[in-house]
């Protein structure tokens, strides 16, 4: 097991204070390479409408689709919870249609580390086929 990336680490930490989680107190940071090296990151921002909230992980792809970018590398998920709290099932497929071989890691303020690639966190996931426009 590699040690979590500082740059990501630092940035979905980052994030992770911004969140937004009033209700369920649970704030999530995520932070994610694409291959040309830009990193974007994002919180998770709850609502009182509860189907209206984003996690942090589709709030990083959503910062990296609306720069442009449609693939990413590396993804890291941040929280405190024991063990590190992993992408919940919406998360796994929106990140399995940008990048299912991107290196995942799951990381905690305990330091535990839990890491595999998006296809291992979602191993039926499924792209259509599609073009831009």
């Amino acid at each position: 097991m590699n040690p979590p990336d500082p740059e990501l680490l630092a940035a979905a930490k980052a994030a992770f204070a911004n969140a937004y989680a009033p209700y369920s107190h649970f704030r999530v940071g995520a932070a994610l390479r694409t291959p040309g090296g830009q990193v974007h990151a994002g919180a998770n921002v709850e609502n009182a409408s509860y189907g209206l909230g984003r996690c942090a992980e589709q709030s990083a792809v959503q910062s990296m689709a609306s720069s442009g970018g449609r693939e990413f590398s590396a993804v890291l998920v941040y929280s405190e919870a024991s063990p590190p709290a992993s992408p919940c099932g919406a998360c796994r497929q929106v990140l399995f249609e940008f990048a299912p071989e991107a290196q995942v890691t799951c990381v905690n303020h305990l330091g535990e580390v839990v890491e595999g690639q998006v296809k291992d966190f979602l191993p039926h996931g499924f792209r259509l086929e599609h073009g831009e426009g």
